[in-house]
């Protein structure tokens, strides 16, 4: 009964994979940036810098505005012009004054003001593109790193069943030996021991499969599995690390998030230099108003045309103080991506460096299997003949486990590790 119900419990998580939809990891990532929330959020933003380089637009164009008014005026000038023995008084202006116009005005001249406000708006669109490939690259490294957890995990449970079924055919075996005389009890329990102890390693593996399984719905909004044998990550092997470092430099979204920011700067820096120009104003309107003579509360046709300069003189100094603004973040942007260079050479190395020692520790770790897998069919056989004991079995049996394992755990070092250079180069993986 035991026996039957360790069978069901290790049986029921590969009865729930069993018939899941394995995707690639391409697959995969691209869905990721369909589903997670955060690219609708990153996709608007897009939308919301198109609309600024809109506004900055129309700053330039002409403004024409229709307007109407009434007021009430009390008491008016008045006029007073002598008339023989009488006094005729005449109104210059209207108690009632009625008006309706449509004016329009243009700036000709600004000294660039309109296209330096343009040219930021540019800029932070770049900037909001940019930054949803930088999402995308943190998203696919992340959607990249379960995927090969997942498969990671699959295969060690793999080697735990190899492990499991081994001590299942040593416990018959030994069971006949205890029936016949030839063993002890005490070998059959010890057998039985390492059933449960594998056992439970295959459940804590288990869960953890499960955990990354929660985790790749949560990230692409699927719970499609992946193959086991999907362990390979296809990005080359670099070596020279200035070279990988001017590829990062080139293709890596987060430098040119910096340069979109220095560029950004650039741009604050003319918009503050032509705060405080002058500007010529053209403007013009036309339409109807009482008021003129003779006749003043006639409501008349009328029209007027002109230009204006504006020259501002003092404004408390504020079009400098903004301009030593704009050029210190500008200094403080271009530091940054020193630093950060700095960083992703740090980076870099480390992961070449695992790169070269995991590859170099994968062709010991294929011989140790070899070799473990050797000895434990001698012990097997020795133990079956009689001439072996149950410990040496088991140790044979650790051996080959733990080489299985560390050679599995190289190779998912190595491909984390070449992920991590694909994240760092700027690879486009996913395409």
């Amino acid at each position: 009964m035991k026996k039957l119900f360790i069978t069901i419990l290790f049986s029921v998580p590969f009865l729930l994979h069993a018939q899941e939809n394995t995707l690639d990891l391409k697959t995969l990532i691209n869905q990721s940036f369909t589903y997670f929330p955060q690219f609708k959020e990153l996709g608007q933003a897009l939308d919301v810098e198109q609309q600024r380089i809109a506004v900055a637009k129309s700053a330039g164009l002409p403004s024409v505005q229709a307007t109407g008014s009434y007021r009430y005026t009390n008491p008016v000038s008045e006029i007073s012009i002598p008339n023989g023995n009488n006094v005729l008084a005449f109104q210059i202006m209207p108690n009632h004054n009625y008006n309706t116009s449509v004016d329009a005005s243009y700036t000709l001249w600004d000294f660039g003001v309109v296209k330096a406000g343009v040219d930021r708006a540019k800029a932070g669109l770049e900037y909001a593109k940019d930054n949803l490939e930088f999402n995308q690259s943190m998203m696919a490294f992340q959607v990249g790193s379960i995927y090969y957890q997942i498969a990671y995990l699959k295969n060690a449970i793999a080697i735990q069943d190899s492990v499991i079924n081994f001590l299942e055919v040593n416990k018959k075996d030994t069971e006949v030996k205890f029936r016949n005389g030839d063993a002890l009890k005490y070998d059959v329990l010890s057998i039985q021991s390492s059933i449960d102890q594998e056992g439970n390693r295959k459940i804590d593996l288990q869960n953890s499969l499960n955990k990354q399984y929660a985790l790749m719905e949560y990230t692409t909004g699927t719970k499609a599995g992946v193959a086991a044998s999907d362990f390979v990550f296809p990005q080359e092997n670099r070596n020279d690390l200035n070279e990988a470092l001017a590829e990062a430099q080139n293709n890596n979204p987060e430098f040119r998030l910096i340069n979109d920011r220095i560029k950004q700067a650039e741009a604050e820096v003319k918009v503050s230099q032509t705060s405080g120009k002058p500007s010529l104003v053209m403007s013009g309107g036309t339409g109807y108003k009482n008021g003129f003579t003779p006749d003043i509360d006639k409501f008349r046709f009328n029209y007027s045309a002109g230009v204006t300069l504006n020259i501002p003189i003092y404004q408390g100094g504020r079009a400098k103080k903004q301009l030593r603004l704009s050029q210190s973040q500008l200094a403080q942007s271009r530091f940054s991506e020193e630093s950060l260079s700095n960083t992703y050479r740090k980076d870099i190395q480390q992961a070449l460096i695992d790169i070269s020692s995991n590859t170099s520790s994968l062709v010991n770790a294929a011989r140790q299997i070899t070799e473990a897998r050797e000895a434990q069919k001698l012990a097997h056989s020795r133990y079956k003949n009689g001439i072996g004991t149950n410990l040496e079995l088991t140790n044979a049996s650790t051996n080959v486990q733990r080489a299985e394992l560390t050679n599995l755990q190289y190779k998912y070092q190595l491909c984390i590790a070449q992920l991590t250079m694909a994240k760092l180069t700027g690879l486009r993986y996913w395409r």
